[in-house]
Order: C-alpha cells, then structure tokens, then sequence
C-alpha cells in the first residue's frame, strides 16, 4: 500500500470522521437547489404571457405578453387593436422598460413609421377603419445581465390624441 500524501489523514479524509453532519448540510443545499428548479418548471420565474385589456368608447386594445421573463428567454408580444371608431392615424407608444436590457428581434407587420414621444417608442400604424383590427408582433430577447422590474405600459392615440393606456409591469429574472 502506498502512503498518504502529505496534508492528507486516513481517519479525516478517508473515513470522514468528524464530518457525520455535513451530509444534511449537502442535502439541505441540494434541496434548496431543487426547489428552485421545480418552482422554474412551474413557469413562477417567466414566460407563461398575461393578457392585458383597455377599452375606449373609440378603440379596445389587447396587449398578450409575459409579466415576468428570465435573462436569455426569447418571447413574443402580441399588440391588438380593435377600432369601434375609425382611426384615422393609430400610433402605439411603448414605454422605455419595452427595450430596456430587451433585443427586439423582430416586428411584424413593419409599422408606417417608428419615432420617439418623450423618450418613448411610437409605431405608426396607420389608419384602421371601424370594425377593424390590426394586430403587432414584437419579438423580444431577454438580455442575460438584465435584473429587475419595470415599467411597460402601452398607450394608443389617435395622432396626437390620447384614446387609452395600460399599465403594465415586467419582472426579470436572473
């Protein structure tokens, strides 16, 4: 038999005496860990989207998107407007927290025209006769390092006219 290495006892590190409650600590540990897991699995931590609705004697609008998200998920934010009244030029403002630590991959239809209300996002999307809907795609990438809540409220005008708004917030999950 060779001999232990040096800095290295039998009865410490072979045996493990004085070591008999560290396997419960290593168990609690682990099942912290799985808690976790579960509680990701079960969608607590993101993805599952809410539908938030507001409605106008003018226009209903429907954004269909998640609450909460995790750092690299890929979601999609469904924006849905539906004219009781015509509008005559329809422009959806995004609040910043719609970008902020997000990629916006893709949006589909391209609106008419994209600028910025204050420091906000505004899509132009053009006139919607009454009884119609026009409905927004916007594909987002959560960044990794993105931590934290914020605001993402949509407002719709008509122009410069304000027809409605929703408040919403979105928590982002490391």
């Amino acid at each position: 038999m060779s001999a232990v290495p040096d800095g290295l006892t039998l009865k410490h590190n072979r045996d493990l005496v004085g070591r008999e409650r560290q396997p419960w600590a290593r168990r609690a540990l682990l099942g912290v860990i799985a808690v976790f897991v579960v509680l990701g699995l079960v969608s607590v931590f993101g993805q599952r989207p809410d539908t938030s609705t507001a409605s106008s004697p003018v226009a209903t609008l429907e954004v269909y998107s998640p609450a909460r998200v995790r750092g690299g998920l890929y979601f999609e934010s469904r924006f849905r407007v539906e004219a009781i009244h015509e509008i005559r030029n329809a422009v959806l403002v995004l609040d910043p927290g719609w970008l902020e630590g997000m990629t916006l991959n893709t949006v589909e239809p391209a609106p008419v025209s994209e600028s910025s209300r204050d420091g906000r996002i505004a899509l132009e999307l053009g006139r919607i006769r009454a009884g119609q809907k026009h409905v927004l795609y916007l594909d987002f990438q959560v960044n990794p390092t993105n931590i934290g809540r914020r605001s993402t409220d949509v407002a719709l005008y008509d122009g410069d006219q304000l027809l409605l708004t929703i408040d919403r917030t979105v928590t982002v999950w490391p």
